[in-house]
């Protein structure tokens, strides 16, 4: 079973509908039990870092996550929350990756990012198999991660940034797979069934 956790901001709606689509068990929840019954854990992303945080300390997941040995799955502000830093309310977020979130430059491009963008694959990842490099997806975010380590792909904005995250059981993406149609849908079921 998939644990989408809900923390009272996130996109579970469009994600749930993906897992609907592609046949999987799942619960939303934001319960600890839940997510140690679950064999793997989606972090959605909408909203903003500092109230997320605040909102994982109240529910009591916020060291849950940083210690957990099962694949989880970062999306957009999710993705975010798994680094050390952001910018965005000066929060101290999960640091499963020793990186931190920074504001996009109104000069370099328009602020949000928002719309369809292709990626570069630069590493090989399970969650990329059968995506070919180039493909586009759905964006919607102010805050990017800089390009470095652990990245897997990247795309360009202004400048050239990190869309993807990957470290152990831990994976991130900066884009909406459950709005970026069939190459998303993938991606989802590549994290179901790969990782």
């Amino acid at each position: 079973m998939i644990a989408v956790i809900d923390y009272g901001a996130g996109n579970t709606a469009s994600v749930a509908n993906v897992l609907d689509e592609l046949k999987t068990d799942y619960i939303i929840t934001n319960k600890e039990n839940d997510l140690c019954n679950a064999q793997k854990i989606i972090l959605p992303g909408v909203g903003e870092a500092s109230f997320t945080v605040k909102r994982l300390h109240l529910l009591n997941l916020f060291s849950f996550l940083r210690l957990i040995h099962k694949p989880v799955l970062g999306i957009c502000l999710g993705m975010q929350l798994l680094c050390e830093h952001s910018e965005e309310g000066n929060a101290s977020c999960l640091g499963v990756f020793d990186l931190s979130t920074k504001k996009f430059d109104k000069l370099m491009g328009k602020v949000p990012h928002m719309g369809w963008n292709k990626i570069e694959i630069i590493k090989e990842s399970k969650l990329f198999s059968g995506i070919m490099d180039k493909s586009y997806f759905y964006f919607a975010h102010s805050y990017y991660v800089p390009n470095n380590k652990y990245s897997s792909s990247q795309c360009e904005h202004g400048i050239v940034f990190s869309v993807s995250i990957e470290r152990d059981n831990f994976y991130g993406v900066q884009f909406h797979p459950e709005k970026s149609g069939e190459v998303g849908i993938k991606l989802l079921k590549n994290f179901i069934e790969l990782c």
